[in-house]
């Protein structure tokens, strides 16, 4: 037995642990078993309906074992799905509008997807007590997005036919995260990719008896054709190096995610694909959008020609291996590191990444991609942490001239420049990242447009690309959203289905042959996607206008046209390659990108409680990281370092 902060023995041993529970939960409980699941415990019952009738005694053992706990009816205490299915039908008020209700006795629960949530579960979870009591299956609350989502249809269905392997692969986990391992004596780090760069951000950290990744990605614009070739070549800047890290991937004991774009998860389905069988965790929103751009990643790719690195099998594989988990929620991912997400404030479900080793013996705070400051979509940066060590901080704007403008200004000027191509009779093109500033132009626009005023222009703005797909997932996670659009949402009236927003399905004839309009295309940096297509068109006539609001790296096509360049050579409806004349407006406007300026970095971490003591720069420009981390350590008085990739750091 081991002693907790309170100074009662906490059980350390399996049987200890499983023998608590079984006393706490007293005589009548009907305890069956208890086995791990993944990082939680759950316990199977014949009387579960006590238990939830008192939420006391979970949280009380819970607190007891340091664990989350989970209770569950036994099987043949669970009431039959059909008679089961008449009594949620009951039970569950008409106003909720549930949408699909599943039975998965794998997990002795009930899958209950409604547009209205919080009618199902019921005041002080009300209703769902009810339904447990009654039937004995415990209910699982999905949302059902209020615009339809393709990728969270297919998801759910993949989740739910692989709920066999998923049982089999979740015990699997729980036996490695809760095996006896003596106490570790170092903590080592070792940057695999974005640092002193933009890209395939990966981090490699690693005890005596663990190996865990933070992130494992692809850089912007990796080399599409030969790719599979290239892998495994040290010469390729696309791939973090796991292979010069002398890593062989079924060692790895855990893949941990920050958020879901393809520069921090687009690696990911190649480690399966070569032999890892183990948890990919991340936020509930980062699994859906993985989801979302991994799957447009292979079309892509295709599309264009090349090899993809993988196919959807192994992207398949790597859904049906992930474990989410919520913001605050404390989860063993070893047997000996906590992992904690905190909001990040980038895009939805972004998180930064907090690291418990040992029994105190250091505490890491990853950032991810971060933003500390003003955005429509979410609250800043979390900035209260338990304890940190060492934070690993990302610099994309940390340079001395990243200043971005006031977001009022910012969005002013981006009116402004759209009303001015608007009178003259051109038509508006706005290339975005799907996920993150395509929703947060929308709401922009939707803010100005429809109000009464200067920029109530009758114009359309359409919508292309992955856009909608992204726009729906967020609908299904108002919770990680600002409060006035998660009540926006939950009263039915998102922003993102604004009159003003038009959906261009399949044909794109109608928007080049009618008057002036604005147009949101997915393809950021017009390295593929809708833009492409949409600038091709529009690009010979001088009354248009192409507007960068979002990040273009160095060698992307988004980054050339940004640049004035007269002519570009795009591909055709073919595929073949022809030269494109530059005529257009070419007018870029900052302020909206998802990622922290320098003045924010530093407001960040001067305002994070506790001080880090040791701070490394990543995700960033070489000259922008090391003078970011000059700048930090004498701010903030700690040791602030900028890695190159490769370098490998004792942190304790």
């Amino acid at each position: 037995m081991d002693e907790s902060k309170n100074g009662e023995a906490r059980p350390k041993d399996k049987n200890e642990i499983f023998a608590r529970i079984k006393e706490m939960l007293g005589d009548d409980s009907g305890f069956v078993k208890a086995e791990f699941e993944g990082p939680d415990i759950v316990v199977y019952m014949k009387n579960a309906r006590g238990v939830y009738s008192d939420d006391a005694i979970i949280r009380n053992i819970a607190s007891a074992i340091k664990k989350k706990l989970i209770v569950r009816s036994d099987a043949s205490s669970l009431m039959n799905p059909e008679d089961a299915l008449k009594k949620i039908n009951e039970l569950v008020p008409k106003e909720a509008v549930a949408t699909n209700i599943r039975f998965v006795p794998e997990f002795s629960e009930v899958y209950i997807e409604a547009l209205k949530p919080g009618l199902v579960i019921g005041k002080g979870g009300s209703t769902l007590k009810s339904i447990t009591m009654e039937t004995g299956w415990i209910p699982k609350i999905l949302r059902t997005p209020t615009m339809h989502s393709e990728t969270l249809t297919g998801l759910r269905n993949l989740v739910y036919n692989e709920r066999d392997f998923r049982k089999k692969f979740l015990v699997n986990v729980g036996k490695k995260i809760n095996r006896t391992i003596t106490k570790s004596e170092w903590l080592k780090a070792t940057a695999l990719g974005g640092y002193r760069e933009v890209g395939r951000s990966s981090l490699l950290l690693e005890t005596p008896h663990s190996k865990v990744i933070v992130d494992c990605g692809l850089s912007p614009e990796p080399s599409i054709k030969g790719m599979e070739a290239n892998a495994g070549s040290e010469e390729n800047r696309a791939f973090p190096y796991l292979d010069s890290a002398n890593l062989s991937i079924n060692e790895l004991d855990a893949v941990v995610l920050t958020h879901a774009h393809m520069d921090h998860i687009g690696f990911v389905p190649y480690l399966f694909k070569y032999g890892y069988d183990g948890p990919v965790y991340c936020t509930p929103p980062t699994r859906d959008l993985a989801a979302l751009l991994l799957n447009d990643y292979l079309k892509l790719v295709v599309r264009s020609g090349g090899t993809p690195l993988y196919d959807e099998k192994d992207v398949r594989k790597m859904l049906v291996h992930m474990i989410t988990r919520d913001f605050g929620e404390v989860t063993n991912i070893t047997d000996e590191l906590k992992l904690t997400y905190h909001n990040a404030g980038h895009i939805l479900g972004s998180g930064t990444v907090h690291l418990h080793v040992g029994e105190g013996m250091y505490n890491i705070v990853h950032t991810g991609d971060f933003k500390y400051g003003f955005t429509r979509l979410f609250d800043p940066a979390s900035v209260r942490y338990p304890r940190i060590d060492a934070l690993f901080c990302e610099s994309t704007y940390g340079g001395q001239n990243d200043v971005t403008p006031n977001r009022r200004d910012a969005e002013i000027k981006l009116m402004d420049t759209i009303k001015r191509s608007i009178q003259a009779g051109g038509k508006v093109l706005i290339p975005l990242f799907a996920v993150g500033r395509s929703q947060e132009m929308q709401l922009v626009l939707e803010s100005y447009m429809a109000a009464k005023g200067d920029y109530n222009m009758e114009v359309p703005v359409y919508l292309d690309g992955m856009i909608l797909e992204a726009s729906a997932i967020h609908t299904a996670y108002p919770e990680y959203l600002k409060e006035n659009l998660r009540n926006r949402i939950l009263n039915n009236r998102s922003p993102f289905e604004s009159e003003i927003f038009e959906v261009i399905k399949g044909e794109r004839e109608e928007v080049f042959e009618k008057g002036p309009s604005i147009i949101l295309a997915s393809g950021g940096m017009m390295n593929g996607g809708a833009s492409l297509e949409y600038f091709r068109r529009l690009a010979d006539d001088p009354k248009n206008a192409i507007i960068f609001v979002g990040y273009n790296s160095s060698n992307s096509t988004g980054r050339r046209i940004q640049s004035g360049a007269s002519e570009v050579v795009l591909p055709d409806q073919d595929g073949k390659l022809s030269p494109v004349k530059v005529r257009l407006g070419i007018h870029t406007v900052e302020g909206f990108s998802g990622h922290s300026d320098r003045r924010q970095i530093i407001n960040f971490v001067e305002n994070l409680r506790p001080r880090p003591k040791t701070i490394f720069t990543m995700h960033g420009e070489e000259t922008k990281c090391e003078n970011l981390a000059r700048t930090l350590g004498r701010v903030v008085n700690a040791d602030a370092r900028a890695p190159m990739n490769l370098d490998s750091i004792r942190l304790r």
